[in-house]
């Protein structure tokens, strides 16, 4: 056989034909149908037979696109496990306190949605009512990853259920008091409720992939039997849009994660308008998932489309919808009956025949309300396959009217996003159509009322048993308090008696050290260790055979380096999580493992490192989540500073990330010197993240790839470590007349300084104290918490201010960081400040050749720090003209 003339020769043509005349009479088949029945009967036939096969388990390639139906037949929905009338009337009392708390904040201009969980709402209340697992039960419960633009609908629920007052549905969006519900799920904010922040759009659905992954992981090491629990990720289509979105799909199919459910919620409408105007979100969407290994279920139409499939003989109706774009489905739910019968029904006559026999009631019926997202049988169909599907995670796309039961001035319009409230007549026919008790005369002074059916009453009582077989209220938050023993002091105290002669970079102490912490008897497993493939750049290759990289298929081949000490070992309950090009990956694992103490109520110690130039600056949104979500652990950027990784060039040298990290008020930023001092705070970090008094901090340490001798720890340092400075080592003047000045340098830059004070004495005289600034953030954190205590009254005086007091001479602060890091703390420093910096971007070269064009390096410093002095009149104008010479400026 030979392909048609200008075709292109396809895979089938390399692969061998045992039987070429059976091939061919397949193929005279198909051609047989498609000249008597048509290609739609063609096309119809071939997608029959490849379901038959896939069903058969015959391996071919899977349909990537359905047709635009229900994947669920009618025929084949599970018994309705509940009460549907009653469900109703719960649903109906949602979606009244929802829309009337929004617009009850609009006397006050806070804002707030509506539209989104009038189109939503049976897609919560059905699984709140059968499937969400609560915490009381056994094991961890579901993980509920709310769609943010819904949290009203989850507000109204949580009313109806008892769980919050009028007062507080009063205070939506207004938390300055302390009493008001935040706009969208913040567990910083309301923590008994909210697990797991979904805005920023796309973390969500990220987050919620690498938490189904993290809960296996748990499973799989043996830490937290979560065989029940699943995670439910509730998104909008337009919110696919975020690459986040779609980022780990591949992961959650290879990893098999058949504890992972996706509802997105199609209402065809983006913020603006529209999600694909010309062309179909839900196919798109098909495809996309399908493709990347998902199992797929459409639940598209309600129970008034069965008649009009029924009477599809032809087949014209299943192909119309298919090619109606999104933006004209949008359009027939805000027209009349004659409208459609026209542009949908009036393109071909068999439509035209099948309208001919349709009621106008039952096309309104059909075109304006009955989507299958709107119908509890329907989900509840939906939800049933996901939770029994097995081998891969599962997709469910519901189409819904956005708006829907708002009435005509909400349903379907592209503003309905930005509208925030109803009129009291708008109120009154939402009232009438969903049938509630709410009389008019409860419409006092300009304000629509909340509805409550009453504690005692049916729907609560229903709402509440629901609620308890399934292991009690839901969203839920809570923190069971697990302290951890402190490791013991082995580890530490390694790196505190220094390196001797022999030179370390801080990467590799740090390293060193948590894997002594991953070899204690009581904490060691806790550690997670997390790496976005480039372990062997940070000399974490060592674990890789003792702690073994996690898969959840364990190691299925021979790896290549097998008869090495440090071969590449994966294992089923691995501890490393190496997880491939992706910081955005990196730090969802790192989002899930941190949160474990309340997910799970299983204290996990993560610590993730990376390039420091792709940590705050790339996912520094991922970051703020961390926070919101009261994670706790220690990020590590390593390779860090502007210089001191050498070769690398502009997008490698980090000279910002702490100005990034400063902005964060849960992170508490270091930027160490020497081993010791890592060890100093590490101890510091598991005693404040994981002892009695635990606190919802999480750590940003940097650490060079610049090899140094490690000193030994001095005595008494072990506070200005933590607080952020003390002095490391101070001059030995000359004499009493000697002019004098004080050094602080942070990370690698103590070294310039150090270099810098020897120059000083020995050339010109002049004495230097040099300093270790641990933490300019925390430096500025302690001023700042100063300054807000003299707003209370309270006289303090910042520890930076402290530090320095009677140092004499100026203050020269230097760092391998732009100067607006160590500027930070300028204002509290009584002494003449002045700073040096890496601002400007990098660039390849030596060290030394880079420290010297950003002017840092030793001499650089003495240069500036005599510019300082002259300025005070300590040493002659000409010292700097004279040192610029001699060091060859």
């Amino acid at each position: 056989m030979t392909d048609p003339v200008g075709k292109l020769p396809s895979e089938l043509d390399q692969l061998p034909d045992r039987d070429a005349e059976e091939t061919a009479e397949w193929a005279a088949s198909l051609d047989a149908v498609t000249e008597h029945a048509g290609p739609h009967r063609a096309a119809y036939l071939m997608r029959r037979t490849l379901q038959h096969a896939e069903r058969a388990g015959v391996p071919v390639p899977r349909l990537l696109e359905t047709d635009y139906v229900n994947t669920i037949p009618t025929s084949a929905e599970p018994a309705f496990d509940g009460d549907e009338a009653m469900e109703a009337r719960i649903t109906a009392w949602n979606r009244w306190n929802a829309a009337a708390m929004v617009t009850r904040g609009s006397r006050f201009g806070v804002g707030g949605h509506i539209a989104t969980f009038a189109s939503a709402a049976w897609l919560y209340e059905t699984g709140f009512n059968h499937f969400f697992r609560g915490k009381e039960g056994d094991g961890s419960g579901d993980q509920l990853y709310i769609q943010g633009h819904a949290s009203p609908g989850i507000y109204a629920r949580a009313f109806l259920d008892g769980r919050l007052s009028e007062q507080q549905l009063d205070h939506f969006r207004q938390e300055a008091g302390g009493n008001g519900l935040p706009s969208y799920p913040h567990p910083r904010r309301l923590p008994w409720l909210w697990e797991f922040p979904t805005v920023s759009m796309g973390l969500g659905p990220l987050s919620a992939i690498y938490q189904a992954r993290f809960n296996r992981y748990l499973h799989n090491r043996s830490i937290k039997d979560t065989a029940n629990s699943h995670v439910w990720a509730f998104l909008g289509d337009g919110e696919m849009d975020e690459p986040e979105s779609t980022a780990a799909l591949a992961l959650a199919a290879r990893e098999q994660l058949d504890n992972l459910t996706f509802v997105i919620n199609c209402n065809l409408q983006r913020l603006d308008g529209p999600v694909r105007a010309n062309f179909r979100v839900v196919q798109e969407l098909e495809a996309q998932f399908r493709g990347a290994g998902w199992n797929v279920v459409k639940t598209l139409w309600g129970s008034a489309w069965d008649e009009l499939f029924q009477l599809d003989t032809t087949g014209a109706l299943v192909r119309r919808l298919r090619e109606v774009p999104d933006a004209q489905f949008q359009t027939y739910a805000t027209r009349d009956v004659a409208y459609i019968r026209e542009h949908f029904f009036g393109t071909g006559p068999a439509l035209a025949q099948l309208a001919s026999v349709l009621s106008d009631a039952k096309i309104a019926e059909c075109f304006y309300t009955s989507r299958g997202g709107h119908e509890a049988r329907k989900v509840y169909a939906a939800y049933r396959a996901a939770v029994e599907h097995k081998g891969a995670p599962t997709v469910i796309l519901a189409q819904t009217v956005k708006g829907y039961t708002l009435g005509k001035g909400f349903e379907s319009k592209n503003a309905n996003h930005q509208m925030k409230k109803l009129t009291s007549d708008e109120f009154k026919g939402m009232r009438d159509l969903l049938g509630l008790p709410i009389p008019d005369s409860a419409f006092t002074g300009g304000l629509v009322p909340y509805g409550h059916p009453g504690a005692d009453s049916a729907e609560v009582r229903y709402l509440q048993e629901r609620r308890a077989a399934l292991g009690g209220p839901a969203p839920a938050r809570r923190v069971r308090a697990v302290a951890l023993p402190a490791p013991e002091e082995r580890a530490f105290k390694a790196l505190e008696k220094g390196s001797g002669k022999q030179e370390m970079a801080t990467t590799m102490a740090f390293v060193r050290l948590v894997k002594d912490l991953m070899r204690d008897k009581e904490t060691g497993r806790r550690w997670v260790p997390i790496v976005p493939d480039e372990a062997r750049t940070f000399g974490m290759e060592s674990l890789f055979p003792s702690a073994g990289i996690y898969s959840p298929l364990g190691q299925t081949y021979e790896p290549v380096d097998r008869d090495q000490l440090m071969y590449y070992k994966e294992a089923k309950d691995g501890q490393i999580l190496n997880e491939g090009i992706t910081e955005a990956g990196a730090m969802a694992d790192f989002i899930a493992a941190s949160t474990s103490y309340a997910t799970h109520g299983e204290p996990m110690i993560p610590f993730y490192i990376f390039y420091s130039m792709f940590g705050w600056q790339r996912t520094a949104d991922q970051m703020w989540q961390l926070a919101d979500q009261l994670g706790r652990g220690f990020i590590v950027g390593a390779t860090a500073g502007r210089t001191t990784l050498t070769g690398e060039g502009l997008q490698h040298a980090d000279g910002h990330s702490h100005l990034i990290a400063s902005t964060n008020p849960a992170s508490l930023n270091y930027d160490p010197a020497f081993a010791y001092e890592i060890a100093v705070i590490v101890k510091d970090g598991l005693r404040r993240m994981y002892g009695p008094e635990a606190e919802n901090v999480f750590y940003y340490l940097t650490v060079y790839n610049e090899p140094k001798q490690q000193p030994a720890m001095p005595e008494g340092v072990e506070e200005g470590i933590l607080r952020g400075l003390y002095r490391f080592k101070e001059g030995v003047a000359a004499s009493a007349e000697a002019p004098r000045l004080q050094l602080l340098a942070s990370g690698t830059a103590i070294h310039w300084a150090l270099e810098a004070q020897e120059l000083l004495g020995s050339d010109w005289g002049v004495t230097a104290d040099v300093w270790s600034a641990t933490s300019w953030g925390e430096l500025r954190r302690d001023a700042l918490e100063a300054d807000e205590a003299l707003l209370r009254g309270e006289q303090r005086t910042p520890y930076v201010t402290q530090a320095l007091e009677g140092a004499p001479g100026p203050v020269l602060a230097v760092s391998d960081w732009m100067r607006q890091v160590p500027d930070q703390i300028s204002q509290w420093v009584e002494q003449d400040y002045s700073s040096l910096g890496t601002d400007g971007f990098g660039l390849s070269d030596t060290r030394e050749a880079a420290r010297r064009h950003f002017g840092v390096d030793a001499r650089s410093i003495a240069v500036a720090a005599l510019a300082q002095l002259v300025k005070r009149g300590e040493v002659p104008a000409s010292a700097v003209k004279e040192a610029r010479e001699r060091y060859g400026f």
